[in-house]
């Protein structure tokens, strides 16, 4: 008697590959690089869009960006470190910006009287 053999049904959490996606990229020394981000936990992930339209919501007009396969995206990106590819990120926050020193009072000044 032979054993039967099943096929491997992908999970439900299992994503399929997406399409060319908009890849956020920064300007290098040979041409444009494609701009790695951080999850909330900290791991580094490349970043695609599905849309030009998405890509500018999320990082503004101005950002620059090329059209990658999500293949290819995780193939370049694997090397850098980021083993993950985040598709169309929803939440982000702004790079820390410099902040003017807040003035201090004068030594020996007080900022308030008491008595």
């Amino acid at each position: 008697m032979t054993e039967p053999l099943y096929c491997e049904d992908p999970e439900p959490a299992d994503r399929f590959p997406a399409g060319p996606l908009y890849v956020p990229v920064r300007p290098g020394p040979l041409g444009h690089a494609a701009r790695l981000f951080r999850t909330p936990l900290g791991d580094r992930t490349a970043v695609g869009f599905t849309s030009e339209r998405a890509l500018a919501g999320t990082l503004g007009p101005g950002q620059p960006w090329i059209r990658l396969a999500e293949p290819a995206l995780r193939a370049l990106a694997a090397p850098l470190g980021a083993a993950r590819v985040t598709v169309d990120p929803q939440l982000t926050a702004r790079a820390p910006g410099r902040h003017a020193p807040v003035p201090r009072p004068a030594s020996g000044a007080l900022s308030h009287r008491i008595g």
